[in-house]
């Protein structure tokens, strides 16, 4: 099936691309689509996958965080990577993360065309976050690229502990400085400047990630696309919900590529005071 083969060449690629960040710590002279400078770990990270996942049959397109337009390969499924989530991350040897999305759809898509989502995280364990058919399983990607499971139906804890909120606090909007001091007097901070280990703290304490809308950039930071829809939708499929601040991530419609997008994610309770604020 080819929603399985796509799953196994990201699990299957990660320990490569894990054991490459060693010597892949330095700068190239390009920017991504983002107008952020890419490390040579983001460039080598995106070809190692596109090679592999357009070479699937079943694989009709396959975009990423790292290049500016769509890569055709034929008929079947549009995937989207943010190769290296956190790359920032290499030069203080701190977590990253890569984020897979497949739709069932042209892209830009939206939520509703996702038919499966996952994310790696480069922790001191290299695991996987599977979302599909209404089910996170959470594996260990062993050093041959093989999956062990060891969660399944994964579910967010009903008793949130920690929060996580991006972006420069000075820049935030009066509305959502109003929100975040009354969870900071309430949770435990947890935020390590890369997003996949921070939602992993999120659905393995519950809580709360936000990267807001700011005073200098309404639009957020996160792109909606390669990373706000495929985590909102782990994060809705382990039972919490995903959020702009005033609704529904999920249902949300791409009008660009690289679109960005405030994101609010985590126990649904949470998300809820959010949205009244």
């Amino acid at each position: 099936m080819t929603v399985d083969a796509i799953i196994e060449i990201v699990a299957e690629t990660a320990p490569e691309i894990r054991d490459g960040l060693v010597n892949r710590r330095g700068t190239t002279d390009e920017q991504n689509p983002s107008d952020e400078i890419q490390l040579e770990a983001d460039v080598w990270a995106d070809e190692r996958l596109e090679d592999r996942l357009t070479a699937l049959d079943g694989v009709g397109a396959y975009a990423s965080e790292e290049r500016k337009g769509i890569v055709e390969a034929g008929d079947g499924y549009s995937v989207t990577l943010d190769p290296l989530d956190g790359s920032s991350n290499l030069k203080s040897n701190n977590s990253m993360g890569t984020i897979l999305g497949i739709y069932d759809g042209q892209l830009p898509a939206a939520g509703r065309d996702l038919v499966a989502s996952a994310y790696v995280l480069y922790g001191p364990i290299t695991t996987m976050m599977v979302a599909r058919d209404d089910t996170v399983t959470e594996y260990v990607i062993e050093d041959d690229g093989s999956r062990r499971p060891v969660t399944t139906d994964l579910t967010l804890p009903a008793d949130p502990v920690v929060y996580g909120f991006g972006g420069g606090v000075t820049d935030w909007t009066d509305e959502f400085s109003t929100f975040a001091s009354e969870i900071q007097r309430e949770l435990k901070l947890r935020y390590g400047g890369a997003f996949i280990g921070d939602i992993n703290q999120v659905l393995t304490y519950g809580g709360i990630f936000a990267y807001p809308e700011l005073e200098t950039a309404p639009e957020g930071k996160l792109r909606l696309q390669f990373e706000g829809i495929p985590v909102g939708h782990i994060v809705a499929t382990a039972g919490g919900r995903a959020s702009t601040g005033t609704g529904s991530l999920l249902e949300v419609d791409p009008t660009e590529l690289h679109q960005r997008t405030p994101v609010y994610v985590g126990n649904t309770d949470l998300i809820e005071r959010r949205e009244r604020v």
